[in-house]
């Protein structure tokens, strides 16, 4: 029997959310609290560090962007390579749950 690693599967499955909410809100950057909001029924438990170290993950990806990192509130939006990930356009690289295109 395989051994599931739910942890890993959580981040992954919120950093695959994160950049969905982050597509929705192009051209413009979405503030945390909006992403949190907007992630909040997806009962991922997201606290404000979740959710900051797996903006910092994806940015390190140079998947999105992120304003204000000195600042209260950050903002985050997506790169074209983040755009590109989840319109299928690329492979997507381990450490996000992106679904399988199914059309």
């Amino acid at each position: 029997m395989d051994n599931i690693d739910f942890e890993k599967a959580h981040r992954e499955q919120t950093r695959w959310r994160i950049l969905k909410v982050l597509d929705a809100g192009r051209p413009l950057p979405v503030s945390e609290l909006v992403i949190s909001q907007a992630l909040d029924d997806a009962t991922l438990g997201l606290t404000p560090n979740t959710l900051r170290r797996e903006l910092t993950y994806l940015s390190d990806r140079k998947l999105l962007t992120i304003h204000g990192r000195h600042a209260a509130v950050w903002s985050a939006e997506l790169t074209h390579f983040g755009i590109d990930v989840v319109e299928y356009t690329v492979d997507c690289m381990p450490g996000i749950a992106r679904p399988k295109k199914w059309y």
